[in-house]
């Protein structure tokens, strides 16, 4: 299978205002597309997706994104520009688990944690961070083992528990490392009384080549779960995923195609591609 992994994050029509500032904070970074819909853009070589999709959705800490660097003075950079009109959930400081590390939420809600130290197992400097809490939290290695027996090419790099003397339940997850086709994320569990829980502000998008693809990834997540509108679903845990075909984006640009495309596509939860090739 030939699918990509990337985050979609839930914008009220300011995506190509955010991303213009992430491009700003990180290197390697740069706007790939954009329709009045969606902004395309990397950072750190990494692909993104800003979604214009209006007041609905507010991006909350549930999933968060932590930035792995080598150098402090890099991550002081970053910090002073995404904490300017966001809100400091830790402080910027030296840790028990790194010398540099914080935790801030910016001004368009996005959550960012920088820590300074080696990456593990990846190359990836950037990696989304799920947090279980309230009825999710003691279910990440349960998720963990789940999406790890789902995706191709994918294993557990590590998982680190709470001990006696740790401040929350023992047993449950501390830090989990996982590689979803080559595409590496990490999740942890939270008994803190938090007032969030997963929601469509930041979802996982799954583009595939064909519908075989698309029917397997549909078909396995949505157990448990619930589907939503145009590629849309929520697992049994309650994160977002779009399962979307690459030709999509493709036939979004043809302005001959793209009216008659929207209106397909708007109609279907699962997405089919030869009813989009023939929209």
């Amino acid at each position: 299978m030939s699918i990509c992994i990337h985050p979609c994050l839930w914008f009220d029509g300011n995506a190509r205002e955010a991303a213009e500032l992430y491009c700003s904070v990180f290197e390697n970074s740069s706007i790939k597309s954009e329709n009045p819909f969606v902004v395309m853009f990397d950072i750190l070589g990494q692909t993104f997706m800003g979604l214009n999709g209006g007041p609905t959705h507010k991006i909350n800490p549930s999933i968060s994104f932590m930035v792995t660097y080598h150098n402090e003075a890099e991550i002081k950079k970053a910090w002073e520009i995404l904490s300017k009109n966001g809100s400091i959930l830790m402080p910027l400081d030296k840790y028990d688990w790194s010398e540099c590390y914080g935790w801030v939420q910016d001004k368009f809600g996005v959550n960012w944690q920088f820590y300074l130290g080696e990456k593990q197992d990846s190359e990836q400097s950037i990696s989304p961070t799920l947090m279980f809490v309230g009825e999710q939290n003691g279910k990440t290695e349960k998720a963990i083992n789940y999406y790890t027996s789902l995706f191709e090419n994918s294993n557990i790099q590590g998982i680190l528990k709470y001990s006696a003397e740790d401040d929350d339940t023992e047993g449950n997850v501390k830090h989990g490392q996982f590689s979803l086709n080559g595409y590496t994320m990490m999740a942890m569990d939270s008994s803190a009384d938090h007032k969030f829980q997963f929601n469509e502000g930041v979802s996982i998008v799954v583009t595939c080549d064909t519908q075989k693809e698309i029917d397997h990834y549909w078909d396995k997540l949505i157990v448990g779960g619930r589907e939503g509108r145009c590629g849309w679903l929520k697992d049994q845990f309650g994160v977002s995923w779009q399962i979307v075909p690459r030709i999509l984006g493709e036939l979004m640009s043809d302005p001959e195609k793209s009216a008659g495309v929207v209106d397909a596509f708007m109609k279907m939860s699962k997405f089919d591609i030869e009813k989009l090739r023939n929209a």
